[in-house]
């Protein structure tokens, strides 16, 4: 099984003043954590103000960190979202970024999907990819929670 360090610093993603990523800054971000600690980083995560990014910036942010970064540490994509067939496409583009070692996949949010429902969705994005998942199960965010025999259950997929 994939290990990803003891330390993942879920980084914060810098802007310019205009509300355009700076991807400069966030690889000097990266850079900064790793030679100071951080064993890896989720990049992108809700820290990285995932939600009120496009994909196009996100793909540019995850292929420059990993380009630049991802031979100090790990390099975790968060690549959630609510909607299961988005998230799928999504896993696949991300997935052919050389350096990216895993992914974040959030608990689908304000669709408050049953716990087959959930299993579902985390089981047909591990199929999109080979990369290893981390679910990130925040019930106060998502309003309804993972349960651990559905984490069992999820828990036999080979990511």
């Amino acid at each position: 099984m994939k290990t990803f360090g003891r330390v993942l610093t879920a980084m914060i993603t810098s802007f310019n003043n205009d509300g355009s990523l700076n991807i400069e800054n966030s690889v000097a971000i990266a850079n900064h954590l790793l030679d100071n600690g951080s064993d890896g980083l989720v990049v992108c995560g809700t820290t990285g103000e995932n939600p009120s990014m496009s994909k196009e910036d996100k793909l540019a942010l995850f292929t420059a960190i990993a380009k630049e970064c991802g031979h100090k540490g790990s390099i975790i994509a968060n690549v959630g979202s609510n909607d299961t067939k988005s998230s799928v496409e999504f896993v696949k583009e991300v997935s052919k970024i050389d350096g990216i070692d895993g992914l974040l996949v959030v608990v689908p949010y304000y669709n408050k999907p049953n716990q087959q429902g959930q299993y579902l969705h985390f089981k047909a994005i591990a199929d999109a990819s080979d990369l290893p998942i981390i679910i990130y199960n925040i019930p106060g965010r998502v309003v309804v929670e993972l349960t651990p025999e559905t984490m069992l259950r999820l828990a036999d997929h080979p990511n």
